[in-house]
């Protein structure tokens, strides 16, 4: 299977977590003003290689979802659970439209995944078929047994042997249909790579996160809590602050409409891509992300997908911002140089400005497009391209 495969994650957050002991279902209580849900599903939104998301939730709470699920560019699905974990599952599986070639499985209460985590377990369903992330156990595991209204020990389970299991999980559809059928025809398991397994299916170990902690208990709750207190005590002195810079070229070239900045510019030629080719755009979007240390735009909107064919790139630039928000960063500035012999931008600068502000979400005092020429040197210099530099500056929000 190439890479060119169509991933999509579910999430499940079904459950009630009767555990916590909590008023509300736990994936709605709040760690440093996002739930725990919020948290969970913006860690895949933002997470290029995944293109949709269904999430299960109690049936009570998808009826009437929390306004955050309807605001991501990617599609959120939304079923309601079953009764077990297996069979909220089950449904979101059924909802996903078209078929995924691969599924990644999360859990709702596992609010800190990160994306090397996210890829690892990716990665090993594409080779293998099935994979988990999981941490090796730092303690010895012993075997218990009742004896006689006492638990004692029947063996020792030798430690590098013991893993504890973690999500997300991954798996091709193929196997996750067949996990899911044994769980239909009554078999059971805590997840769905115990179905797996019964399957008759390989299922691979990836290293997981240490910070990647399960929401169960108060104490979890607690944990999580100071452990987002303490990143955020740490951020108001090294990170407070990111700049990114941006960079993009497309050469000139007949029948296309110049484009830049979301503004159409009447010229002779206008730039050759497979989107819009607003270089401006793109140099502007390479800087916001780089700032968040979020990828390029190649890597969230590749050429090679069908998708972007034509794209206006100020809706790239949105969707690019709205990552970067959800990373827990606002937009501060941009500043841009654009490099052309032809055509003179001095009389569009102003409306490029507002058109950029919009996805920016910032004021247009807060954007500089600048015009320069190469004077005569290279491709730009004899008017056969045009080249963007860009510089963005985010702040944490």
């Amino acid at each position: 299977m190439n890479e060119r495969v169509r991933i999509v994650a579910i999430i499940a957050a079904g459950g009630q977590g009767s555990r916590l002991g909590a008023a509300i279902p736990k994936q709605l209580l709040e760690i440093a003003g996002r739930t725990i849900l919020e948290r969970s599903v913006a860690a895949f939104a933002s997470h290029p290689r995944i293109v949709e998301i269904v999430v299960a939730l109690p049936p009570e709470v998808a009826v009437d979802p929390p306004p955050f699920l309807t605001r991501y560019t990617k599609p959120v699905r939304l079923v309601p659970g079953g009764v077990r974990r297996q069979d909220s599952v089950a449904r979101a599986f059924e909802a996903i439209h078209p078929p995924a070639d691969v599924i990644v499985i999360h859990d709702a209460a596992r609010p800190f995944v990160d994306a090397g985590t996210i890829d690892r377990t990716i990665d090993a369903a594409i080779d293998g078929g099935a994979a988990i992330a999981a941490m090796p156990s730092p303690d010895t595991v012993k075997l218990a047994r009742e004896d006689e209204g006492h638990a004692r020990v029947e063996a020792t389970i030798p430690r590098e042997r013991v893993w504890l299991a973690q999500t997300p999980q991954a798996f091709t559809r193929e196997v996750l249909a067949a996990a899911l059928a044994l769980g239909a025809q009554g078999g059971s398991g805590t997840d769905e790579a115990a179905l797996a397994e019964q399957a008759g299916c390989v299922v691979r170990l990836v290293p997981g996160d240490p910070r990647n902690i399960k929401i169960t208990t108060p104490a979890d709750l607690e944990l999580a809590r100071a452990v987002l207190a303490h990143e955020a005590g740490r951020e108001r002195y090294d990170m407070a602050v990111r700049v990114g810079i941006g960079y993009d070229s497309h050469r000139l070239v007949q029948g296309r409409p110049l484009i830049l900045g979301g503004v159409s510019i009447p010229h002779a030629t206008g730039l050759a891509g497979h989107s819009d080719a607003d270089a401006l755009c793109h140099a502007i979007t390479d800087a916001v992300l780089g700032a968040g240390a979020l990828g390029d735009i190649g890597r969230h909107f590749p050429d090679t997908d069908p998708r972007w064919k034509d794209a206006d790139s100020v809706e790239l630039l949105r969707q690019a911002v709205l990552l970067v928000r959800q990373a827990g960063f606002t937009i501060a500035n941009v500043d841009a140089v654009v490099v052309a012999e032809q055509p003179k931008l001095a009389p569009y600068v102003d409306a490029i400005r507002e058109r950029l502000a919009d996805p920016l979400g910032i004021d247009a005092g807060a954007v500089s497009v600048k015009g320069k020429t190469n004077e005569g040197m290279g491709e730009t210099g004899r008017g056969e391209a045009i080249a963007v530099h860009a510089v963005a500056m985010l702040t944490r929000s």
